[in-house]
């Protein structure tokens, strides 16, 4: 499908030569400054933002969703070793059997799942990160945001204000870009008038390929490669003896934004 315009998007607007990402028609730079992850959220959903009471809403719905199934706890244990991508495309499979709107299509009820996979695929990557790195299952916190949740499941410890804010903003920009691959098999699977979670499932087989979402993955062995306290001319030293060796510099030469 390169270069050929299979359907347009009133909800994002992408152009990687430039560095221009728009979501509903506020600049991602505006969005990234002032919004949340849940206003963003809102707005992708309801195409403007929400007034106070309506994030309020909005937010009491996240947290009411995000303690995972103890099913699926159990099955993220039996899992074996392997990719995360596997697992993550496993276990959201497993939600929608404990979904009691799995089988209602109506626009309330996909709303209702699209709120509850939200949250719940963000409690099942923090568990996952948990328990790779050996430890336990946290329970939520309904006190904190949606970023700071994920950080303190994933962590075990509640996140300062400086590392909430960082991860809210990545949210932000990773929330939506246009019709990249993984949007456009979610896309064709809802086509067919199939579920949101079949729809989300295939989405997720599309992200885990090294030309899609594997490009992230590449950026933070990178990024790892530098080192967390490296100099600005550590990195510089990285990048350069990359364009030297003519490897492929991550997230380079993909329609993405920087």
């Amino acid at each position: 499908l390169e270069d050929t315009v299979a359907t347009t998007s009133a909800i994002c607007f992408l152009d990687g030569d430039r560095g221009v990402l728009a979501y509903c028609g506020y600049d991602i730079h505006d969005l990234a400054r002032h919004a949340t992850f849940e206003e963003v959220c809102y707005l992708l959903w309801h195409r403007r933002l929400p007034t106070r009471p309506e994030l309020g809403d909005l937010q009491s719905q996240l947290v009411a969703s995000r303690q995972l199934p103890e099913a699926v706890i159990r099955a993220m244990r039996m899992l074996p070793p392997g990719d995360s991508m596997d697992a993550l495309r496993t276990l959201t499979s497993m939600l929608a059997h404990h979904d009691p709107d799995a089988s209602d299509t109506t626009p309330q009820g996909n709303y209702r799942k699209a709120v509850r996979l939200t949250s719940q695929v963000s409690s099942l990557v923090a568990t996952m990160g948990r328990m790779n790195a050996g430890g336990g299952p946290i329970a939520p916190d309904p006190v904190l945001g949606h970023a700071a949740n994920f950080l303190y499941m994933l962590t075990g410890e509640r996140p300062s204000g400086l590392a909430t804010r960082a991860f809210d903003i990545a949210l932000i920009l990773h929330a939506d870009h246009e019709l990249n691959a993984s949007t456009f098999a979610a896309r064709v699977i809802a086509a067919t008038l199939s579920d949101i979670y079949s729809a989300v499932v295939g989405g997720i087989g599309a992200l885990k390929g090294p030309l899609h979402g594997g490009a992230n993955a590449e950026v933070m062995k990178m990024l790892l490669e530098i080192g967390k306290d490296a100099p600005v001319e550590k990195a510089e030293d990285v990048v350069c003896a990359k364009l030297a060796r003519k490897e492929k510099i991550p997230g380079f030469g993909h329609r993405v934004y920087h």
